[in-house]
């Protein structure tokens, strides 16, 4: 066991990634000498040298271009998208080309491409700098779409998702980046796709990905101290989700909170609710609840206070649930 903060976990999983496998390479905007916008990929260009930590021109589509044609060629490579706002530029990309092309080539052809994004809210910036875009990519086949919640997770499933064979959209939540945790630097603990109770609990089943689980901890902590025993979930993975974990809990407490930074219209949050709903129907004991972003574009920094979800609208949510 070791402590560090989630994004010198990743900068250590794309280190130990690159040294088990030279055809691994880093792309992206101020990444090499810089260090990356948030240091992610600080001392790597040192190491690896320029020829596999390169700095690329402010063009998301000509990275992402770029890396299906490398590819192609036998490369892994690992992109860095500055800014989840910045993403938008290279979605035709994404979505049209890397999504399909293994599809395509009749399972042939594979695209071990991982596209990293920083997302979500929680550090004050500017428009295109604070967003939550996984629905998009959760929505396209062909794409598997992940977002760890700690240190730990992130130091494990960027190797895992850099060691697939096919597309990852690697969310990574901004927010996080900071806060230190203890990464078990032997085991990873679960697979890529594998969803985590996180804490047990018997009254109520409160589900979230990226930096919403911490704000879930938070809330089950205090709902404790009244009296209320909350179960939380760590998705991790938001395509494929994995329903086991999920659907076991909510069997087992009743009722279920869907927590997300997103907008709540055509989310990942409104498919896991009508999931639990359509599969644990008859244990339900209340409707599934989910609490979100407002379906609004993300506002100034200082409105997000309200725009986020945070402990006490998650704990009204609790509320209402247990209320039935």
């Amino acid at each position: 066991m070791t402590t560090m903060t989630m994004a010198k976990a990743l900068n250590e999983g794309l280190r130990a990634a690159m040294r088990a496998d030279e055809k691994v390479l880093l792309m992206g905007e101020d990444i090499g000498t810089l260090g990356g916008v948030f240091r992610v990929t600080e001392g790597l260009k040192s190491e690896f040298g320029p020829r596999r930590v390169l700095d690329t021109p402010l063009a998301e589509s000509g990275i992402v271009g770029s890396a299906i044609g490398l590819a192609m060629r036998g490369y892994r490579p690992v992109c860095e998208i500055q800014f989840d706002g910045f993403v938008y530029p290279a979605f035709d990309q994404i979505t049209s080309q890397l999504a399909k092309q293994t599809y395509r080539h009749g399972g042939a052809q594979s695209f071990p491409v991982v596209i990293r994004i920083p997302y979500g809210g929680h550090i004050g910036a500017v428009e295109h700098h604070q967003e939550s875009p996984e629905a998009y990519f959760a929505h396209t086949a062909g794409l598997r779409v992940v977002a760890p919640a700690t240190p730990h997770d992130a130091y494990w499933m960027i190797q895992e998702a850099i060691a697939g064979n096919d597309p990852v959209v690697f969310l990574e939540p901004k927010s996080r980046y900071w806060p230190k945790g203890e990464v078990d630097l032997s085991a990873s603990g679960a697979a890529l796709h594998a969803s985590r109770v996180v804490r047990r609990g018997t009254d109520v089943t409160l589900i979230g990905h990226g930096a919403m689980v911490a704000t879930l901890l938070d809330a089950a902590e205090l709902a404790a101290a009244e009296g209320v025993s909350a179960e939380v979930v760590d998705l991790r993975s938001l395509s494929p989700i994995d329903y086991a974990p999920i659907l076991e809990s909510v069997r087992r407490t009743g009722r279920a909170v869907v927590v997300q930074e997103a907008p709540q219209q055509v989310s990942v949050g409104s498919e896991i609710a009508a999931t639990v709903g359509e599969r644990a129907f008859y244990s339900l004991q209340s409707p599934v609840l989910r609490v979100s972003g407002y379906d609004t574009p993300f506002p100034p920094a200082k409105l997000e206070g309200v725009y986020l979800p945070d402990v006490d609208r998650i704990l009204e949510a609790v509320d209402r649930a247990l209320a039935h």
